[in-house]
């Protein structure tokens, strides 16, 4: 009667808990947390394009090469904050996936790679909405995974992670435009000295000079063709998070 009645207690206690993991929902999330991965194009397209000047630097004028120098420096403290939105975005997903009993994420590195914060970048649309809904997303993480690995935490950081989730995907779409931008501009200034010089190169004296402009030409060309696709994918990707995420807090139960 007693094992009886013990066996009861603890059934009742797992659904009351709503234990992290025993739901559909909860595989829900952790697919969701499963797709953080597809966020690296965003961070291989802000490392290139924090690496724009030393791809452009050989085919500058020298008044072309100043002004490119000085925009590198600020390029360079920018993008440290701008790969901290994946960070901040990755964190949150995999926080959401150990919370529903997934146990492959180890998230104290990241919290604590994130606590030095960000600063707004107007220029290139890193607003300080952006800013605030990171710090605010920083923050729930930080508590989140201190908390029990139960749906109620999952939902509980799902209803309040909402608004700051939207804002650092919306930053990230921005600068991915940014990124966009400044690629075309430098597949213009690439490929029109080469276009440029190429037909000055004498064909019998410098067959080789003429042979090696020709190629990196070619290579060039195709360089910024697969650069162009890769945002599109990155794009895609967080259409496709901003989607997943949507439909988990569209099923959020109602709150008491």
């Amino acid at each position: 009667m007693k094992l009886s009645r013990l066996f009861l207690i603890l059934g009742l206690l797992a659904i009351l808990t709503g234990c992290a993991g025993s739901t559909p929902r909860m595989a829900e999330v952790r697919a969701f947390a499963a797709e953080s991965p597809k966020l690296g194009a965003y961070h291989e397209l802000t490392e290139r394009y924090r690496n724009t000047y030393q791809r452009e630097q050989p085919y500058l004028s020298p008044a072309a090469d100043a002004r490119e120098q000085q925009l590198n420096a600020r390029r360079q403290q920018a993008c440290d904050d701008f790969v901290q939105l994946q960070y901040g975005l990755q964190a949150y997903m995999q926080t959401l996936g150990k919370l529903a009993g997934d146990k492959q994420y180890d998230l104290e590195d990241q919290v604590k790679n994130l606590n030095s914060g960000i600063k707004a970048w107007p220029d290139s649309g890193l607003e300080d909405r952006h800013v605030n809904a990171f710090a605010g997303l920083t923050r729930l993480i930080a508590r989140g995974i201190t908390r029990p690995l139960q749906e109620q935490t999952v939902n509980e950081l799902l209803r309040e992670g909402q608004q700051p989730v939207q804002e650092l995907l919306d930053a990230m779409r921005t600068l991915l435009r940014l990124y966009d931008k400044t690629n075309d501009n430098e597949a213009r200034t690439v490929l029109g000295m080469l276009e440029t010089e190429i037909p000055y190169v004498d064909p019998q004296r410098e067959r080789l000079l003429l042979a090696l402009a020709r190629a990196q030409r070619q290579e060039k060309t195709s360089e910024y063709r697969l650069i162009g696709l890769r945002y599109t994918l990155a794009r895609k990707n967080l259409d496709a998070i901003e989607q997943q995420h949507r439909a988990l807090t569209a099923q959020l139960p109602p709150q008491p």
